[in-house]
C-alpha cells in the first residue's frame, strides 16, 4: 500500500494532502471534513483505513489554506461557506483525474459535518466522475436546492441519538433525486463517540461504496 503526502491543486490554490492507494484498487473515496476539522481529522483517518483493507484507495486533504484555517479558528466563517468547500473539493476530483494511478478508478466521496454539503453539492454539479456519496453525522440541508440533482447514490450515517441532525438528514432524503438510504447508528451522538459507533459508521460506508462504486466500475 503507497502513501504519498500530496499537494492538491484545486480551484486556484494548492492544499497539502495524503493520497493512499492499495494494490489493485477497486475505486477512490474523497474525504470531505467537517467543521473546524482537517485531514488530520482522527475519525475520518479510521474510516479510510477501513475503507483502504476493503481496496480503496483514500484522499484526505485540507479544504482550508493555513491562512484560512487561521481566521476560521476565530471567525468560522470558512467552514460554513459550502459554495468555497464544494469548489475546493470538486477541483480534487478533477485532480485525481489527471494523475495516471487514480484516472481510471471511480470515485466516491465521504463528508462529515458541512463537508456533506460540499460532497452532496459537488455530486450535483459533476454527476459524471462521482459515482458514490457516504456522508457522516452529515449535514445534507446545507446543500439546499442541489439535492433533488443528486444522482449518484447516497448513504446517509446518523446516530440515533444525535436527535436534530437525525431529524434533518431524514428530510434531506425526502429531497434527494437519486437512490439514497439513511443509516442509524444506535443510541451514537454526532461524533460517534460511544464504544464500536465509529466501527459501524467505517463498515456500513464500505460496504456502500463496495456495492456502487465496484457496481459502477463493473458497467463500465
Amino acid at each position: 500500500m503507497a502513501e504519498h503526502e500530496v499537494a492538491v491543486e484545486t480551484a486556484g490554490v494548492s492544499l497539502n494532502g495524503s493520497l493512499v492507494i492499495p494494490a489493485d484498487p477497486v475505486g477512490v473515496v474523497v474525504f470531505a471534513h467537517g467543521s473546524g476539522s482537517s485531514r488530520h481529522s482522527p475519525r475520518n483517518r479510521m474510516v479510510a483505513s477501513v475503507l483502504q483493507k476493503a481496496g480503496f484507495a483514500t484522499l484526505l486533504f485540507d479544504l482550508l489554506t493555513a491562512d484560512e484555517e487561521r481566521i476560521d479558528r476565530v471567525t468560522a466563517e470558512q467552514r460554513f461557506d459550502i459554495d468555497l468547500l464544494t469548489g475546493r473539493l470538486s477541483g480534487a476530483v478533477s485532480w485525481l483525474g489527471g494523475r495516471e494511478d487514480t484516472r481510471e478508478l471511480p470515485v466516491g466521496l465521504f463528508g462529515a459535518s458541512t463537508g456533506a454539503a460540499a460532497a452532496l453539492r459537488s455530486a450535483a454539479d459533476h454527476p459524471t466522475p462521482v459515482g458514490s456519496v457516504v456522508s457522516r453525522g452529515g449535514r445534507p440541508d446545507l446543500a439546499g436546492a442541489a439535492l433533488s440533482r443528486v444522482r449518484a447514490p447516497v448513504l446517509l450515517i446518523v446516530g440515533g441519538a444525535d436527535h436534530q441532525v437525525l431529524a434533518l438528514n431524514e428530510d434531506a432524503a425526502r429531497r434527494l433525486g437519486g437512490p439514497h438510504e439513511v443509516h442509524v447508528v444506535p443510541h451514537a451522538t454526532h461524533l460517534f463517540e460511544e464504544p464500536g459507533a465509529l466501527d459501524r459508521v467505517a463498515d456500513a460506508a464500505a460496504d456502500w461504496f463496495a456495492r456502487t462504486l465496484r457496481a459502477e466500475r463493473g458497467a463500465a
